[in-house]
């Protein structure tokens, strides 16, 4: 019988907690698993509580699990009773954070950054807590998008160490290395500066309590989504894409990044950037310039779900220009960010309840 992991999840996942009434995978609670040939064990963590009901969820698992692949399958359920750990000094870079989203793009040019910048206005608008860090350190677009190129972020001292106080705007708090240097200087930076300057905007700024703190990354793959993966515990991924066949071999690329085995970051979705035009003389017509259907088929194949799907529209394109994103107040582009933020709720929601939390990467060193 080979079975895996994920297999076995499954079945925990419905056990419910006779106290609770939620899954004990929820609740955190089914940890250590281990799978071998005809054989599972794991652990239920009581929390450090004395809970009267472990044993016989002990029991619900192996029936469970033993109805599922056989009763000859050995099932060993420990129970232990170990308080949860504090966080690490890497998780608790963000303690008031809920939920780390990261838009990520195969390539360049898709609008990964305009989606990014309209999707955390539109999660500010339905009434979330958002920030938003401008992770791209070379080409850094969101003060120019956010109307904040002239601005600075605040600097307050606590204990010896300077703290960054993010910009806000449009309800949202963001930071990029944008609002540190002038907006016709080029950055020259070797990678471990970038990445250093990256960690700073994390780690280093003062960002409270939110909902969400979207991560507008680089396109492709670099250092930088290395870093936010070993910096952070990453909810999961939002991939941005073109319709056009060479857009899409790269969202390939991008989720197998997010999804491999050593990072191991769920992908929430695709988002169809420039899915058609639409003229605003013949607002009935589209025309799809870029292919149709493109990330719809692609998602169907991956098993993901389209977020959104965004037209091309001269408001969105203004919107980034002026620094008003087009998600405040235009009637054409609002419901399809409404949608996006919406389903964006929809599919964190699912993937919290069904998933534990994401581990952050830890790069092991081999002997020599």
């Amino acid at each position: 019988m080979a079975l895996t992991e994920k297999e076995v999840i499954e079945v925990l996942k419905s056990i419910k907690h006779p106290g609770s009434g939620r899954d004990i995978v929820s609740e955190s609670m089914a940890e250590n698993i281990s799978v071998g040939k005809d054989r599972v064990s794991f652990r239920l963590n009581t929390g450090g509580r004395k809970d009267p009901f472990a044993k016989s969820v002990a029991r619900a698992c192996e029936r469970a699990l033993k109805q599922a692949f056989g009763e000859s399958l050995q099932v060993d359920a420990e129970i232990i009773e170990k308080k949860p750990e504090a966080a690490s000094p890497a998780n608790s870079l963000l303690p008031g954070v809920k939920n780390i989203i990261a838009i990520a793009s195969g390539k360049g040019g898709v609008g990964k950054s305009t989606v990014a910048v309209n999707l955390a206005v539109a999660l500010a608008r339905i009434g979330y807590s958002v920030g938003l860090i401008d992770a791209d350190i070379y080409g850094p677009s969101v003060p120019a998008m956010m109307g904040a190129v002239d601005a600075r972020p605040g600097i307050r001292e606590e204990k010896g160490r300077n703290i960054i106080i993010p910009e806000e705007k449009y309800g949202v708090r963001f930071l990029s290395i944008g609002l540190f240097v002038a907006a016709d200087s080029a950055l020259v930076w070797r990678g471990p500066m970038a990445t250093g300057a990256f960690r700073q905007l994390i780690g280093d700024a003062e960002w409270g309590e939110l909902d969400y703190l979207l991560f507008d990354l680089p396109p492709g793959t670099s250092d930088i989504h290395l870093t936010l993966v070993q910096e952070v515990s990453v909810t999961g991924a939002v991939i941005v894409s073109t319709p056009q066949q060479v857009a899409l071999a790269d969202v390939i690329k991008g989720v197998a990044m997010f999804t491999s085995e050593d990072i191991n970051v769920p992908v929430l979705g695709l988002v169809e950037n420039m899915a058609w035009f639409a003229p605003a003389e013949l607002p009935g017509n589209r025309y799809y310039i870029f292919g149709r259907d493109g990330c719809k088929k692609l998602a169907e194949k991956m098993g993901l779900p389209v977020l959104a799907e965004i037209p091309i529209v001269q408001e969105i394109r203004e919107g980034g220009d002026s620094g008003r994103p087009a998600a405040l107040d235009d009637a054409v582009t609002v419901p399809a960010f409404d949608a996006l933020a919406k389903n964006l709720v929809e599919a964190v929601k699912k993937r919290n309840e069904t998933l534990p939390p994401t581990k952050r990467v830890e790069i092991r060193k081999s002997g020599h």
